[in-house]
């Protein structure tokens, strides 16, 4: 981005990044997704969803910058916009410690925003996590008919293993496997970890699925999104496993 091309309005087509933006430079947002959640009551406007926002729309605000993910987002989107004259750009996140730069690069290099401190303390508390006991072996589901699990190079991936967790299909050729639950069940977990995001597993709506297999119900918030979340997420995601049963 151009010195001389102040970052004035920028449109968010994902949710971390929104709330990324929020807690450093509110007024910039002039568009977001109907899935951007947090903060609540955000006065921008919505664009529709991260897979199918209005590009029209997107364009007729104007903004300096989209910003966008290459897993959240289409690539046909993402080109239409470009074709429209307008600076996008688009995250990887596979990984912690590429959560953390590539949220500096948004907000640093993308933005032009000091960078804030809300990212330091992230970072921070995450410096020094380890794992508290032997591994565990978990299966994560982060969908329902059909079921879906986490596969391969994924952020959540990465964020488990830090604290201990391995999930089965890490090694798996899909990052996001449909895999039948009776396989699941078959797999030899010690655990079965259940966000409530993108799936919203509850109480009553999946560990039924898992007879025997100590639950874990977790914020996908803060297993899946990065952004000020990743600060409270160790804490947070530590005290859901500890009191998996």
């Amino acid at each position: 981005m151009s010195p001389r091309t102040p970052v004035r309005r920028v449109v968010s087509l994902v949710p971390s990044l929104t709330e990324a933006v929020a807690a450093t430079a509110p007024e910039l947002l002039a568009g977001v997704t109907d899935w951007c959640a947090h903060p609540p009551g955000l006065g921008a406007e919505r664009i529709g969803g991260t897979k199918n926002p209005d590009t029209d729309r997107i364009a007729a605000l104007a903004p300096d910058l989209v910003i966008a993910n290459e897993e959240e987002n289409r690539a046909p989107d993402l080109d239409a916009l470009r074709a429209a004259g307008l600076e996008v750009m688009v995250t990887e996140v596979r990984t912690l410690d590429q959560a953390f730069g590539e949220l500096d690069r948004v907000l640093v290099r993308g933005c032009g925003l000091p960078r804030p401190g809300w990212l330091d303390e992230a970072e921070a508390a995450w410096a020094d996590v380890r794992p508290t006991g032997p591994e565990r072996r978990a299966v994560v589901p982060v969908w329902r008919r059909p079921w879906m699990v986490l596969g391969r190079d994924t952020f959540a991936g990465d964020v488990l293993a830090r604290l201990g967790v391995r999930h089965l299909y890490s090694g798996h050729d899909e990052r996001y496997p449909r895999v039948p639950v009776d396989e699941l069940t078959a797999r030899g977990a010690d655990l079965v970890v259940l966000p409530d995001e993108p799936y919203r597993f509850t109480a009553e709506d999946g560990p039924e699925a898992f007879p025997g297999l100590p639950a874990a119900l977790v914020s996908g918030r803060h297993l899946t999104w990065y952004g000020p979340s990743l600060a409270e997420a160790p804490a947070v995601l530590n005290a859901a496993l500890a009191s998996a049963s």
